[in-house]
Parts: C-alpha cells; structure tokens; sequence
C-alpha cells in the first residue's frame, strides 16, 4: 500500500454497478487540489478509459488491499457539489433505486472555463438584505412568517387573481406571494429555492420579487439559459450569500447558504416530474431536502395534487387556509335551466357574455390541442380515420385543405370506414387555428390572438381581443380577462391515464385564475363531481376525496408502484426475490415490446426503501452477470430497467 492520500470517488456512469465509492490515490502534485466537491478525471480497469468523478471525501488510507489506481487530473479546484447537494443525490436516488451521478448530470451545470474564471475574478455584488421582512398577504397575519422562521411544512392555497406590480406588470397573484415569503427569509439572512413549472411562471416570478428584494440577490437557473450564463448563476449560488434561486424543476438540487425555504409551485404540473433517470418527482427531491436541512417547504397552487393531500391528511404538511382573497365566478353550462340543443360547442349563455365582456377587453377561449382538425373521426360511426397506407391519425393542415396523414403525409382522398364503410368525416377535436378561424368569422372587427406550444404567447394588453389558447399556454392579460371559455372539457377528461380529472381540474383553475375579479368563467359540457369542485372551488375537497377513492383501488399515492422491464426469464427471477419483502404484490407481466415483459410492483411507503434496495441489486445482478452466447454471437448482458413512482402507471 502506498503512502499516498486517498480520495473516494463517485464515478460519473449510468452503469448500477458504478453506483458507489472508488477509491484512488491522489498525487502529491494534486493534493492541494483534490478537495471534496470537485471534479476529477479518473482511470477505469476495464478497457483503460478515462471518466469523470466527483471527489467525495478524502481519507488517509483506503480498506482496500490491492493497488490503486491514480488520480489523473482535476478538473476544476471549484468544489461543485456541495456536502448538502450529495446528501439529497445520494438519498433521492436511493429513494428511486437509481444512480447518484444521474441526479449530480441534472444538479450541477456543464463547466465553461470563461465563465468559471470570470467569477474568480469578479465575485458579483449580492446587494443589500431586504431592510425588513414584508407581510405575506392573504393569509392569518404572521401565520406563513412563523411556519417560515419554524421550518414548517404547509401548502397554500393561491389567491385566484391577476395582480399589478408597482412597476406596471401584471402577474398572477400567486408570485407576489412566493415573493413575499421569499423575501421575508432572505431578510433573515436565509436563502430560498422556488422551483417554477415553466419559464412563463419564471419570469412572473422574477418581476414579482424585483418589487421586494435587490435584484442581484435573485439567481435564474433554467434550461433557456445560455450554458456560460447558467454555470455562473450556479457558481454565484455556491457563495456565502443568501440568495433567491428561481428555477425548473432541476432547481431543488442548487447550492444555497443557510437554506431557509424550499417552495413549490403548482407541483402536479407534468413539468415537475423528471423525465431522465431515475426519474425524481421535484417535489419528492424538494421533501427530502426539507427533511435534512430544517427549512421551511411551501407547496401552493390554485389546484391541489393528491399527493400532498395525502401529505395533509398525514399531518406531515400543515394546510393554511386563504383568508382574504378572490375566487373566479364558475359557470357550468351542463347546470343550465334550458341547454342548448344539438350540443353547441359554445352555448348560447357563454356565448353573449363574450360578445359583451369582448367589447371591455381580452376574453380567454382555452381549447384542448393545437392546430387546425388535430382529430378525425367517421362522421356515422365516431370510428377514428386513420391513414390507409400506415395507420396514422388522418388531421387537416394547419393551412386549411384537404386532411392527409400526420405520419407519412399520405392524401385521405377515397378514405372509407373500415367499420361502416361511410366515407365522410368530422372533426373531433377543433384544435386552436381552427377555433381562432371560426371565432374570427363570429368577431368580424375583433383581434384573434391564438397562443399554443409553438407560438407562445407570454402576456397581452387590456385591449379588446379573443385569446385562443390551449392548456398551460394562456398569456397574462393586464387586468385580467373580462371573460374565460373553458372549452373541450369532456374531450380533456376522455384522456387514459389515472390522473386526468386531477389534470383538468388544474389546467381550468389555473385558467379561471386569469380572470379579472368577477369575470364569469364558462366550463363547457362538464358537470359532475369535478365541474362542481371548480365551481365551487373546492378543489381541496375533491382532491381528499379523489385519495380516498385511490385507497380503496390501492392506486397511488395512495401507494407506491415501480415499473420493471426485462427480458421474461431475467424479470421472472427478478420477480421472485422482489416478492420476499412484506406487502408487496405484483401485477402483470404483460408484453412490452422487443421481447421484453413489463411487471407492476405495488408496495407500501413503509417498506419502499427496502423494495429500492432489491430492485437496485437486481439491477446490478442484470448488468454483471453474463448470458450464454446465442448462435455463436457474443455474450450480452440482460438489463433490468427500473422507474419507481412511474407517471405512467397505471
């Protein structure tokens, strides 16, 4: 053994296998540099490669009684992960059976040398604290500043309304109140991370806070950003400075001094959950690192999700309910005393009230999907049109025109019913060009603004104007809309996933939020027991009673499921081992394509750190034990491939 220090490494690999501590003997020549928290370039044995790693901790002499291998270079002196950041990687992606380094490529930006030496020379002015801690409004007075100053969990229900900021802006009130709590922390010298759904919300957030706090203590981390620009804000985040951190999701996992409150916006946006492996729900990473620091969580959203209800009703997130604040005026056209016949798109009553409200300002018409006759059905049997070269979906243009195939653009001139052999078609869903274009006949001298995933739109004025949008892309409307069409709802709510009245219920509330005070809001063709919770806006309710409903099904959150996929023989053994830990019960596998199964694993919370152990060691078993050679081609490996708390079951 040589007398060398000796540096535990975390190797940078998708490999589960590589999942764990290395250790490496570390040159005299970079002794100095080879601290904890920085990158490294290290050898592997197999095949002599050269990866990355992050130095974990350095000790004085490894257990390992064989030669080591050297460190061969540091990459940067800048100790990047921070002990905090590796404690919630290590214990989130042990949460979800994955690979700390998957976690650590999504928490810490890729490095630019310009940008790193341009901090080292210029360390950025922070500004001053906030000289007292402005009120959090809406709310019991000094309840949210003592959860704060406590480190209480506690979900907030968002005030239903847009808001003008001194400097002019119109923001939906939600972010002055992130902003008020933000700033009330910083003012006591603590750091805040607040993770966003979408850039939008970013940049309402941003102009909410430049009202409370010194701009130069708010930090923006998001994908939008150039990757210099991103590298330093993160650089910045590392200092001693207390600082705001406003970002995406990948924000839980940012460096801040003296961490005081995490908050998270509208967590059942789709944009909280991760897509890359292991696969970290935002608000899970978010919960964990509340637990280890002792800060305060926030979660807040006009809607709430079902898993902090479950949450709530756990008493481990307190609920603090709105005291003063607006509720948007909800009609349902499914209520009305004489309903439209023929089943208009737009009923008669929602009807003249835009025609009304559009003569005051901007009215919202959100729709379900983009572009022009996005669904083609038989116009005698509602059987889908699909394409008769390759069985795409038959759409019309955006342009207009005749429908074709969205896959292969085959023309669907001479397209007959395979079911009833009619040969004419209807729109199933109007999408929202063709909504605008029909909406634009009905308001000849009326401005249409039309506002989806590709054209977005952020905000517009308080002139007259139809806005077409489609969920999760209505602009801010200075003032607020002077009327909001919440249309397609039945179509909405016709989606296969477990989640999708939860969804809508959130895409209308975040919609109706929109509107100026006592606007109506029109939800069309939707009654029930989700029409009536928008209505009455008691989504609360709903959601307790929606978890109430999934207990009984034993469909999550009520529990937790993993997906496994595998080849049958390498997940039947898997299988096997995962059914010996307590109250776990599988179900499938069914057929998931390339000769692999797919299993459903449902188990409790209270064993799901021992169900992520056995999936993981599965895992690893998969990927270093060797299958026999098949035909004389060389030996593979057999894969396991785990996703715990999959979005996509059931």
């Amino acid at each position: 053994m040589s007398g060398l220090p000796v540096a535990r490494i975390l190797v940078d690999s998708p490999l589960p296998q590589l999942d764990q501590h290395f250790d490496y003997r570390v040159p005299e020549a970079l002794d100095a540099a080879a601290a904890p928290g920085v990158r490294v370039r290290v050898p592997l044995r197999a095949g002599g490669r050269i990866a990355t790693g992050w130095v974990i901790e350095r000790v004085e002499r490894s257990e390992f009684r064989g030669d080591l291998s050297d460190v061969v270079d540091v990459v940067s002196d800048v100790p990047v992960l921070a002990p905090d950041v590796w404690r919630l990687a290590r214990a989130a992606a042990d949460r979800a059976a994955g690979n700390a380094s998957d976690i650590l490529r999504l928490a810490i930006p890729s490095r630019y040398v310009r940008a790193e030496q341009a901090w080292r020379n210029a360390e950025a002015d922070p500004g001053p604290l906030p000289a007292a801690a402005p009120a959090v409004e809406g709310y019991e007075p000094g309840r949210v500043e003592r959860g704060i100053a406590a480190g209480e969990r506690m979900v907030l229900a968002a005030d239903a309304r847009p808001v003008q900021l001194g400097s002019g802006t119109w923001v939906g009130a939600w972010a002055r109140t992130v902003a008020q709590a933000a700033a009330h922390a910083l003012a006591h010298d603590r750091s805040s991370i607040v993770a966003v759904p979408d850039y939008r919300d970013q940049e309402q957030l941003e102009a909410a806070l430049a009202e409370v706090v010194d701009a130069r203590r708010i930090l923006r981390t998001d994908a939008r950003q150039t990757g210099p620009a991103r590298f330093r804000a993160f650089l910045e985040a590392m200092g001693d400075h207390a600082r705001i951190v406003i970002g995406s999701r990948s924000t839980v996992y940012a460096p801040a001094a003296r961490l005081g409150l995490i908050v998270v916006v509208d967590d059942g946006d789709g944009s909280h959950a991760e897509p890359l492996a292991p696969g970290v729900h935002s608000r899970d990473a978010a919960l964990i690192r509340q637990e280890q620091s002792g800060a305060a969580m926030v979660f807040l959203g006009h809607s709430r999700s079902v898993e902090v209800q479950r949450l709530v009703g756990l008493g481990w997130v307190h609920e603090v309910p709105l005291r003063r604040g607006s509720r948007p005026r909800v009609v349902l056209t499914e209520q009305q005393a004489a309903p439209d016949s023929g089943g208009a798109r737009i009923p008669s009553a929602a009807w003249r009230e835009a025609q009304e409200a559009v003569s005051a300002g901007p009215v919202l018409v959100q729709v379900a999907r983009p572009g022009h006759t996005p669904m083609l059905v038989c116009d005698r049997c509602r059987e889908p049109a699909r394409c008769a070269a390759c069985g795409g979906a038959l759409v019309v243009p955006r342009s207009g025109g005749p429908a074709s195939c969205a896959l292969c653009g085959t023309s669907a001139a001479g397209w007959r019913c395979p079911v009833c052999e009619a040969t004419a078609m209807r729109a199933a869903v109007v999408g929202a060009s063709r909504t605008a274009e029909e909406l634009g006949r009905a308001f000849p001298r009326t401005r249409v603004v039309v506002s989806d995933g590709e054209r977005p739109i952020q905000r517009v004025g308080p002139e007259s104007g139809l806005v077409v949008a489609t969920r999760g892309a209505e602009p801010v409307a200075d003032g607020g809309y002077r009327a909001v069409l919440l249309l397609d709802g039945e179509r909405m709510l016709l989606r296969e996933s477990l989640r999708v009245a939860e969804d809508c219920l959130r895409w209308w509330s975040n919609a109706a939020a929109l509107a100026a005070p006592g606007a109506p809001v029109f939800l069309v063709g939707v009654g029930g027991a989700v029409g009536g919770a928008l209505a009455t806006w008691r989504q609360a309710d709903w959601a307790a009673e929606e978890l109430e409903t999934r207990r009984a099904l034993r469909f999550p959150p009520a529990v937790r499921m993993a997906s496994v996929v595998s080849t049958p023989e390498r997940l039947g053994a898997a299988l096997e081992r995962i059914r010996e830990a307590p109250g776990v019960d599988v179900l499938g596998p069914t057929p998931a394509g390339e000769g692999l199964d797919r299993a459903v694993v449902r188990f409790g919370y209270s064993v799901g750190a021992e169900v992520a152990q056995r999936l993981k060691a599965e895992a690893i078993r998969a990927a270093t034990e060797r299958r026999r050679p098949v035909g004389g081609r060389r030996a593979g490996r057999a894969v396991v491939r785990v996703r715990m708390d999959d979005p996509e079951l059931p």
